[in-house]
């Protein structure tokens, strides 16, 4: 079972550590709101956040880390529903992922603000599985519709989510993708 605040006790290590996570994370967002992440200390962070350097880095390596665990909670709904729905095609799947980031809107119009889109090019290679086992034309095809997608979202960020996630599922599939 995943441990979140509702399972896990308080006062358990595991308590401890998602009360970090949730705490610096959500110090990290309000900074960034205001500042690019390389003006950022460490020790802004955790001030902010009300904890110490040390819980900082028994749970992440970097800034970014903190950007790219709470990216991988974000998705893991938009997982648990794909997975639900495993037969479905790709072009759904992507109406999917373009519907996740109109819902959260808010928090990707900042990481493109803050020029950090790039950290979502590893959720989308591993979304359409890409492994350097694949035979040759797997490994092509499934890198070429992830970095078209990846090309098309951050364009669309750079435009302001003009278009709905719908549009955008219907140009993508007018492309033959």
């Amino acid at each position: 079972m995943k441990q979140n605040k509702e399972t896990v006790s308080p006062m358990s290590n595991e308590g401890r550590n998602l009360y970090v996570i949730e705490h610096i994370t959500e110090s990290l967002l309000i900074l960034l709101k205001d500042k690019e992440i390389e003006d950022i200390s460490i020790s802004e962070l955790c001030d902010n956040a009300g904890i110490g350097r040390a819980s900082f880095y028994r749970n992440f390596r970097s800034k970014e880390d903190i950007l790219r665990a709470y990216i991988n909670k974000l998705f893991d709904g938009w997982r648990s529903n794909w997975e639900k729905n495993n037969s479905i095609v790709l072009s759904s799947g992507i109406g999917m992922i373009f519907e996740h980031f109109e819902q959260y809107k808010e928090f990707y119009h900042l990481l493109n603000k803050r020029h950090l889109i790039y950290l979502l090019k590893d959720i989308l290679l591993d979304i359409v599985e890409l492994k350097p086992d694949l035979p040759k034309a797997d490994a092509y095809a499934k890198a070429f519709v992830a970095y078209s997608l990846y090309g098309w979202i951050e364009v669309w960020f750079q435009r302001g989510m003009q278009e709905s996630a719908e549009e955008m599922k219907q140009l993508f599939q007018s492309q033959g993708l």
